[in-house]
């Protein structure tokens, strides 16, 4: 039961003191889920939808993980700058 109890762990993890990632993974989940329920109220195709859903997650994961770090790509562990 490692995998279940390493579950268990990341999501109370998760709750909390949520790291930078998990902070911008759940906002994208948020956004998804907000805009599948926006086009599914009015109508709007399945495919059309998903592919919205999925677009605004991607968009808003990319922003808040800006908003967080300050930057869009992680530097290297080995980057001198």
């Amino acid at each position: 039961m490692g995998f279940v109890n390493e579950l268990v762990e990341d999501l109370v993890g998760l709750v909390r003191d949520p790291t930078d990632e998990q902070k911008a993974i759940v906002a994208a989940i948020a956004a998804i889920v907000v805009v599948d329920r926006y086009a599914w109220y009015h109508d709007i195709p399945f495919v059309v939808q998903s592919v919205a859903a999925v677009g605004a997650g991607f968009i808003v994961f990319f922003l808040v993980s800006y908003l967080i770090t300050g930057q869009f790509v992680p530097p290297d562990s080995d980057d001198e700058e």
